[in-house]
């Protein structure tokens, strides 16, 4: 009965959902930092998951991602089989919209609705017929305070910024990219594996790439998108994308106010002996919260913002985009 709920969910869902979020639209929206000051929406959104009956006696497992869209509207996103990185196939996935009303939200659609309180969610059909419950969760990257190790370059620790040429310490201990500028690193790299720690802000009334938007570029050449795209597509302007080059395999970005983490291994580009020519591309893999989003993936050139491709060894940029996303725990490990 799911599966077939599923098909039809899918179809009529599409058509009736409201303002899309992954709109291009810089939306001016006040960005929220602390979780004690995000207000009702943001205890609803996040990620929640369980099983249900498929009618046959199989147990299938469920994902719910919900979106705050500002002002007590939400988006759903549902994911059959599980959320993204924990069973969903990449295909079969369904979208609701609703409005919060008594402490209570309901995401609704022709087909269906789900309700959510208390951090349970209730799914249930058109006539009504409750077809499964989802519970909240808190994912969170299985390298998420991963240790330096030893011969490791520690680009910041917490303690201050000097490693770069610009950037600023928050009171918090983390570090924001310089306000205009964004923050190089003084070391430069050839070759390298790099962890990174990242947040990105709450920002429920902005849109696309005005919500939670900054990026690392590796080599100061190749930018992986930082942004807040809980929730959307996973295109290569969003969250894990090499920009205007290669989409993430999977969107693994969490909510917003979520610590995640980029692990990287990089192998720039080969030059000849007169280092004019390139004979190679940079290859890269990137597992975003632990998932591989980009396995051996060959970057064909640089992305656009910053060092156009070249033979020297380059600093790690971390962009300044006007949000105040900021990062903790950077190091490198040279090959």
């Amino acid at each position: 009965m799911l599966r077939l709920l599923g098909l039809s969910f899918s179809i009529g869902l599409l058509l009736a959902v409201a303002p899309a979020i992954g709109a291009d639209d810089h939306h001016a929206s006040k960005a929220i930092t602390d979780p004690k000051q995000a207000g009702e929406d943001f205890k609803f959104q996040g990620e929640y998951a369980g099983t249900f009956d498929t009618g046959d006696g199989e147990e299938q497992k469920f994902g719910l991602q919900v979106i705050a869209l500002g002002d007590g509207k939400f988006r759903g996103m549902a994911y059959f089989g599980g959320l993204p990185g924990d069973g969903w196939d990449g295909f079969n996935k369904l979208e609701a919209n609703g409005e919060l009303n008594d402490g209570e939200l309901v995401l609704t659609a022709n087909e269906g609705s789900a309700t959510i309180k208390d951090g349970k969610v209730t799914i249930r059909s058109a006539d009504d017929e409750e077809l499964g419950t989802l519970e909240k969760v808190q994912r969170s990257s299985p390298t998420l305070g991963a240790k330096p190790p030893e011969g490791a370059v520690v680009l910041f620790d917490g303690k201050h910024v000097d490693a770069f040429e610009a950037g600023h310490l928050t009171d918090d201990g983390f570090l924001m990219p310089a306000v205009g500028r964004g923050s190089l690193s003084k070391k430069k790299f050839t070759d390298f594996t790099l962890h990174i720690e990242f947040r990105t802000p709450f920002m429920p009334k902005a849109r696309g790439q005005g919500r939670g938007n900054s990026g690392v570029y590796l080599q100061d050449r190749y930018e992986v998108q930082v942004l807040d795209s809980f929730g959307l597509e996973g295109l290569n302007n969003e969250c894990g994308g090499f920009y205007s080059i290669k989409a993430p395999s999977v969107n693994m970005c969490f909510p917003p106010l979520s610590w995640q983490t980029y692990d990287i291994d990089f192998t720039a580009a080969r030059y000849d002996d007169a280092k004019k020519n390139k004979t190679k591309n940079a290859r890269v893999t990137i597992r975003h919260n632990g998932v591989v989003i980009h396995d051996d993936v060959e970057l064909p050139s640089g992305t656009p913002g910053q060092q156009k491709e070249g033979p020297e060894p380059a600093g790690l940029f971390l962009q300044w985009h006007g949000n105040p996303v900021v990062y903790k725990n950077i190091w490198v490990v040279e090959k």
